[in-house]
């Protein structure tokens, strides 16, 4: 019984830091609190539809990025623009409820803008706070790496970087002499790994981290049999930075240590959220749209004989084949096992069709596919079932794209990747923003594509 217990009990979740847990709370509250002062300040009762917006925000904003320890303008930009993606999602549900009429104008104003400065204000503060408290002597924090190869460079880089936040790299130690290591910058050569323990006791360190390479797991069995014996805190760095990692994170499975190097950021309750803000904004879109969904219905049916509904067939979440509906704006529907992508000046492009690509205007039907599950508001676009087998053999990691459900918008498309992809390096530019967007997943970032994607829809010169 007691060695099930400790076998469980061997690896747990990291918690989350101080400053990353005030962050989860800060932007939502922060938002939420500011909205009950305005309406102090303007004499205004913070009744039923102010109280109801305060909930909206909680939900639409929790967890809070951590921005704690940036500086410099970026981090002003980065509040502003994730706002910017809030407001344009309370405006849409304000318009769609009716809501916008229970506040007064001004009001709402000085809370637009007041909010992301008071957040920016907080961030900043909250920043000298650390770096404060970091370089008081009794909360540095001695390291020492073992392992001076690749691996333990980039760790030295890690904490010289974070050397205002209580990390002070002292040096390596190897075995091998310093004239076959390339050793970083000033960083020195302490000694071999037998010098280890007796250093750590001299020094006062506190943090150990181990970078050497899995072939040497018999020298790392033995250095970690010794280091217990010493009061600092040992870490065990792997080297998979050679591979392209997704959402890379270490779980306990039943007291087995696993390494997730591709995983899927909407697992757990990341995946409730995003199904749940695609349900909201799916239904309150399609709301809003239905009028134009009418109009752009009549004028397919009027500019060339056909169904009004494309289905396609595409590639979604895990390799499954989807039917991706689009209101038609070719006289042809290529669906087969070669199909070609439009191109500038294509014949088979009615004159209303290049009109509806140019505006996106051929994509709303896709909020039904959202609804039904099978895509997403935001994520990387699908392709056709002919295209994915003609990329996947040519471009690195293309099918890791397919980890979560495509989207009628993504990174790639607001990052002036949409529209044709003639070119294998096209299509490889057009992975590797899928492929950030999945290592760097928020609610914001959704929100931040949505508004962003709003104004290319009537700018964007690149869709044909």
């Amino acid at each position: 019984m007691f060695e099930e217990r400790t076998a469980r009990k061997q690896f747990l979740n990291a918690p989350p830091s101080v400053p990353s847990a005030v962050a989860a709370v800060l932007e939502p509250v922060l938002a939420a609190v500011s909205l009950a002062v305005f309406h102090g300040i303007f004499g205004e009762p913070f009744g039923g539809a102010a109280m109801a917006l305060a909930i909206l925000l909680l939900v639409l904003m929790f967890p809070g990025l951590n921005r704690f320890g940036k500086t410099g303008i970026g981090v002003g930009i980065d509040i502003f623009l994730s706002w910017i993606g809030v407001l344009a999602v309370l405006l849409m549900v304000g318009y769609a409820t009716g809501g916008l009429g229970e506040f007064e104008p001004r009001l709402l104003l000085g809370w637009a803008i007041a909010t992301p400065l008071v957040h920016w204000l907080c961030v900043v503060l909250g920043t000298a706070y650390m770096r404060h408290r970091a370089a008081l002597p009794e909360f540095r924090r001695p390291a020492v790496i073992v392992g001076a190869h690749r691996m333990g460079q980039r760790v030295a880089e890690m904490l010289q970087a974070r050397k205002g936040y209580g990390h002070d790299l002292l040096g390596f130690f190897d075995d091998r002499s310093a004239e076959r290591l390339e050793l970083p910058g000033a960083d020195p050569l302490l000694g071999g790994l037998n010098e280890l323990p007796e250093f750590i006791e001299r020094h006062g360190v506190k943090d150990v981290f181990i970078t050497l390479p899995l072939t040497s797991q018999p020298r790392i069995l033995q250095l970690m049999e010794t280091l217990q014996n010493s009061t600092a805190s040992v870490h065990f760095v792997p080297d998979v930075f050679g591979v392209s990692i997704i959402q890379g994170r270490l779980e306990d499975m039943g007291g087995v240590p696993v390494v997730g190097l591709h995983v899927t950021p909407f697992t757990g309750i990341n995946g409730l959220l995003k199904r749940a803000s695609d349900i909201v904004l799916a239904v309150l879109i399609l709301i809003l749209i239905s009028p134009v969904l009418l109009m752009v219905a009549i004028g397919v049916k009027l500019s060339s004989p056909g169904p009004v509904i494309f289905r396609q067939r595409r590639t979604g979440l895990d390799g499954e084949i989807i039917e991706v509906f689009k209101f038609r704006s070719m006289t042809t529907q290529d669906n087969g096992t070669v199909v070609q992508q439009a191109t500038r000046n294509d014949p088979r492009i009615t004159r209303f069709g290049a009109f509806i690509r140019k505006t996106s205007l051929d994509e709303l039907p896709q909020f039904v596919n959202v609804l039904q599950g099978e895509m997403s508001i935001v994520g990387p676009r699908p392709h056709a079932v002919a295209h994915n087998e003609q990329y996947r053999k040519i471009v690195k990691a293309y099918m890791a794209r397919h980890k979560v459900k495509p989207g009628i918008t993504g990174w790639a498309q607001v990052n002036g990747l949409r529209g044709e992809t003639d070119t294998v390096d096209k299509m490889a530019r057009r992975v590797e923003y899928d492929l950030e967007y999945l290592r760097n997943w928020s609610l914001g970032l959704d929100l931040l594509i949505i508004a962003r994607t709003a104004k290319l829809m009537f700018f964007d010169r690149k869709a044909y």
